[in-house]
């Protein structure tokens, strides 16, 4: 699908307002309401939108700690990419997980509600998993920027 201004317009708006009003949305962009919601129907069925989501503050959810994990496999063990997979699908401690070129197979975005949680997480359930050769952690100390508007990715072309 091509993205016209139009397009992008509205994109821009809903990433800073996912609970934007069509009435709104529509003003904003100069169309009128249904050729608005028409576009964002469109937007949503080709996959350029995925989903709306409330964004949640950790800190006052209660969670203390951040860290990114290296976590590194034994590779001669059967199944042992799927196997690991499934494994951190069930972790609610990774909030985020990326298969990766370089010393370690994967990282691990893990947040935990403190230290102890953190360190119950790694050596109860991440080292106890079947192939883990080597796991190395980070703690974060600050987050100095976060960011998912991708618009200014795809301007930028």
């Amino acid at each position: 699908m091509n993205l016209d201004p139009t397009d992008l317009r509205i994109l821009h708006y809903l990433q800073q307002d996912g609970r934007i009003s069509n009435q709104e949305l529509a003003e904003k962009v100069a169309l009128s309401p249904s050729a608005c919601l028409r576009r964002l129907r469109l937007l949503e069925s080709e996959g350029i939108i995925t989903g709306y989501r409330a964004v949640l503050s950790a800190e006052r959810l209660g969670i203390e700690l951040e860290a990114i994990v290296h976590v590194s496999l034994r590779q001669d063990v059967e199944d042992w990419h799927e196997t690991f997979i499934k494994k951190v699908q069930l972790w609610p401690e990774v909030v985020t997980a990326y298969v990766i070129t370089g010393a370690s197979n994967y990282v691990l975005r893990v947040q935990a509600r403190n230290l102890k949680h953190f360190s119950d997480f790694i050596v109860n359930q991440l080292n106890r998993t079947s192939g883990v050769t080597d796991i190395r952690s980070e703690i974060v100390l600050q987050k100095i920027k976060e960011r998912e508007e991708l618009l200014d990715l795809v301007v930028r072309k």
